[in-house]
């Protein structure tokens, strides 16, 4: 049974950072793509960043340069550092996994299993 937990949410001011983990379990973490996704408010979901099974890295364009995302397969672990935060990036953060190892994608509909998602609210 896969399980993935985050944690690391909060409130922050514009400008101000934070890490957000998420903690695997139930699957071989090594040969997963792992993906963080957001949700605002009457927002669909979108997607944040990826990172492969060899560390690869995706990002949209709204995030690149601020977020970086990586992993540490000895924790089964997946982080998300955020940098200059905007009042925008406030939304619920999930992390999320694939369905089948060695598979990796950008949309909702690429990953199965979800985390139960952190809240992040960025004060202006």
């Amino acid at each position: 049974q896969v399980q993935l937990v985050e944690s690391g949410g909060g409130l922050v001011q514009a400008g101000g950072s934070l890490r957000l983990s998420c903690a695997a379990s139930g699957l071989t973490f090594s040969r997963y793509a792992m993906g963080w996704f957001r949700q605002a408010p009457g927002k669909e979901r979108e997607f944040v960043a990826a990172i492969s099974w060899s560390s690869s890295t995706y990002y949209p364009d709204s995030v690149k340069g601020r977020f970086t995302i990586s992993r540490d397969n000895t924790k089964n672990t997946v982080s998300l550092v955020m940098n200059s935060l905007k009042p925008e990036d406030t939304a619920v953060y999930s992390c999320a996994a694939p369905p089948l190892q060695l598979r990796l994608g950008t949309r909702v509909g690429d990953y199965t299993y979800w985390g139960q998602g952190t809240q992040v609210t960025v004060s202006s």
